[in-house]
């Protein structure tokens, strides 16, 4: 884990990946260090996820992904229908116009889906959320470990508070 801290311009810092159900609860976080990529992390935030149900094991395949044009590849594309998963994610300008370029060989344009990926918000206020907390927004800690579980605490706060104001 001590390779989720990295250095960027700003000096050492890391990202969080996260997957966020669609009353924007968090589900997984994935942490890494701060230069590094967002594409390659898209499928270790997908299996990740385990949703419980009332019976049987627990739900690893969501029906649908929305993510934002950071995670746009051939490679995540491919991943998702294999699992047959149904995305919104936009493709890239520069993907856009290679594919453009290459004329009929370039392939058919991406199906983007836009009243899917207005719902990405929510993954935007799940990171408001989080970021509430003074210690997560400003990184205190400077073990990985500490903060990865900071996160999972906070998660894990805004499980709770859900839980106990329907009951």
């Amino acid at each position: 884990m001590a390779a989720a801290l990295g250095r960027s311009r700003g000096g050492l810092s890391s990202k969080i990946h996260a997957a966020v159900d669609a009353a924007g609860l968090p589900l997984v976080f994935v942490l890494t260090p701060g230069q590094a990529a967002d594409c390659p992390r898209f499928t270790a935030v997908l299996d990740k996820i385990r949703v419980a149900g009332p019976v049987g094991r627990p739900r690893t395949r969501p029906a649908a992904v929305a993510a934002d044009k950071a995670y746009s590849s051939k490679a995540n594309r491919a991943y998702l229908r294999r699992r047959r998963i149904r995305a919104a994610i936009p493709e890239k300008s520069d993907q856009q116009a290679n594919r453009k370029k290459k004329g009929s060989a370039g392939g058919r344009p991406i199906t983007f889906d836009p009243q899917r990926y207005r719902q990405r918000n929510t993954v935007e206020r799940c990171f408001q959320k989080i970021k509430t907390w003074r210690g997560l927004a400003t990184r205190y800690d400077k073990a990985p470990e500490s903060y990865e579980a900071g996160l999972y605490l906070r998660g894990s706060t805004l499980w709770l508070r859900l839980l106990t104001s329907t009951t």
